[in-house]
């Protein structure tokens, strides 16, 4: 017989951000929660580490910026600071092997035909985002037709130029650490759309990127953890769920027992896989969870001696095109005390794949070398410390930062990611409606799934499980203000359309008096 301690009002399987933010609300809202997580510490996809080299850095999730509202309250309450990631100085653009200074969320453009494409691109996509709905995607009025098309299709239909086309790769790469080839068009325009659009979700100051954790993200869960004490079971893979009878049994693969009411799943849906269920999961579930695959991306930290880059005028965020290189951006990781130098740089999607195999002093070579090429000194070629994590081996995670939807999937399956299967109730920050694939999301999945529990039990009616949360005032949203210019200038088909019209009125002007006057045309 199971011992009666084993019986919880819910159990919470995975003890990353979401299934701590759920048990953290379950527990204040009176209920007994047990969190389930399979690794040896909490986090999940945040992971920082500790040592005299670096005092702590965060070698998974770790950005956070204005109007991630949910994730700035946690840090609030457990008494956790945050810094501006370093943009004082100039950013810079590698491209075509030179590297340009600048000073704006994007690189700027100098072509004229360029800056039109590229204004274009951008203005497009948030467009198309505004007709998404950030809770249905799928029921956006082309849904079917933008699921159907990948990334790249929609680029080669919307981009003139190789430069746009370019730098658009590069930006789904950043944001989705997967290909434009890979990724449907619905999800990316979506996943963009709740994150607040194209400027927010890649800019640094007033963006995604615009703070850190001092002391690191995993605190935010070690808090979580701390509060809840003896419900947080680590070392604790789940492999059976069994709601056949009046409780759930979960099993983990160290033979422990769980029993509950309810369940609370916060993995990325693929790990659902490793799970076995009882009854099955209904059919798109099922399937669903054999759809979504994880992106792939190595965070690489770069440690100096001196902060080299800030003597020459540069903030250590770079924007580098260049397929030979490994890193595709970076940020200035340095302490915001000024101390422990270092650039942190992301190798992402197809050059994750690619750089696997190499040994870690290899990949420290080539990034050192392209950052020297970029900053122009060789200063960058004697680091004194290198911290490095592929997520692609990570057994509990299978890749990050988040889950992507290929061609097809979303329309399909999607509205079953929120779906409760019977007792079960799905978090993680895949589930999310704002900022999903972010910390932000995880609480926003979590503390929903939580309230969804509640309301199965009766204790809140529906219309309280989703609830806006306010405006951070530390950490305050401004808003993005375009120009007239970027709301007015024409696209590239545009323009020549403009001048293929005035040219042929022209022309056929000018032919007309010529006939006039030779008498060819009749008087009247």
């Amino acid at each position: 017989m199971t011992a009666p301690s084993n019986t919880y009002d819910v159990i919470v399987i995975g003890g990353g951000i979401s299934g701590l933010s759920a048990a953290k609300l379950l527990k204040a809202s009176g209920l007994s929660p047990v969190v389930l997580e399979a690794r040896d510490r909490v986090g999940g996809r945040t992971f920082t580490v500790r040592n005299k080299e670096t005092k702590w850095v965060d070698l998974g999730g770790a950005y956070i910026g204005p109007t991630q509202n949910r994730i700035l309250r946690l840090a609030k309450e457990y008494g956790v600071k945050t810094y501006k990631v370093n943009e004082q100085e100039n950013l810079v653009h590698y491209v075509n092997g030179k590297s340009y200074p600048f000073k704006s969320s994007f690189p700027p453009m100098w072509n004229p035909i360029v800056v039109l494409d590229f204004n274009n691109l951008f203005r497009t996509m948030d467009e198309m985002g505004k007709e998404i709905p950030c809770e249905a995607p799928w029921r956006a009025p082309h849904a079917e037709e933008w699921d159907k098309m990948t990334m790249q299709e929609l680029f080669e239909k919307i981009c003139w130029t190789s430069t746009v086309r370019r730098f658009a790769t590069l930006f789904v790469n950043v944001n989705v650490t997967s290909e434009p080839h890979e990724v449907s068009a619905l999800w990316f325009l979506w996943y963009v759309k709740q994150c607040g659009g194209t400027m927010r979700i890649f800019s640094t100051t007033n963006g995604g990127q615009e703070r850190k954790f001092v002391g690191g993200s995993s605190q935010i869960s070690e808090c979580m953890a701390k509060e809840l004490g003896e419900r947080v079971k680590l070392q604790s893979p789940v492999y059976r769920i069994d709601q056949t009878g009046d409780l759930v049994v979960v099993e983990t693969l160290d033979k422990q027992t769980y029993m509950a009411k309810y369940v609370i799943v916060a993995t990325p849906p693929g790990l659902n896989l490793k799970m076995h269920f009882n009854p099955e999961l209904p059919p798109l579930r099922n399937q669903l969870i054999h759809r979504v695959p994880m992106g792939s991306v190595i965070k690489c930290m770069v440690y100096y001696k001196e902060n080299f880059w800030r003597k020459k005028g540069y903030c250590g965020s770079m924007v580098i095109e260049e397929e030979g290189a490994p890193i595709g951006l970076t940020l200035d990781d340095t302490k915001p005390d000024g101390t422990v130098p270092c650039i942190m740089g992301f190798i992402l999607a197809r050059k994750c794949r690619k750089l696997s195999d190499l040994s870690k002093e290899e990949r420290l070579k080539r990034i050192c070398e392209i950052y020297s090429k970029v900053l122009g000194t060789d200063d960058a070629l004697h680091p004194v410390h290198y911290e490095e994590k592929n997520w692609c081996e990570e057994e509990y995670s299978g890749g990050c930062y988040t889950a992507y939807f290929p061609p097809g999937i979303l329309t399909h399956y999607g509205r079953v990611l929120r779906e409760p299967v019977g007792r079960l109730f799905f978090a993680g920050t895949e589930t999310a409606t704002e900022w999903s694939g972010y910390m932000e999301g995880a609480v926003q999945a979590g503390e929903r799934a939580s309230r969804e529990v509640m309301c199965a039990m009766g204790k809140i009616h529906h219309s309280q499980i989703l609830q806006p949360e306010p405006q951070s005032q530390e950490v305050p949203a401004f808003p993005f203000v375009t120009t007239f210019w970027e709301r007015n200038l024409p696209s590239v088909g545009g323009l020549l359309k403009f001048i293929g019209v005035s040219t042929f009125l022209s022309v056929a002007t000018a032919a007309g008096l010529v006939a006039y006057k030779k008498g060819l045309l009749p008087r009247s």
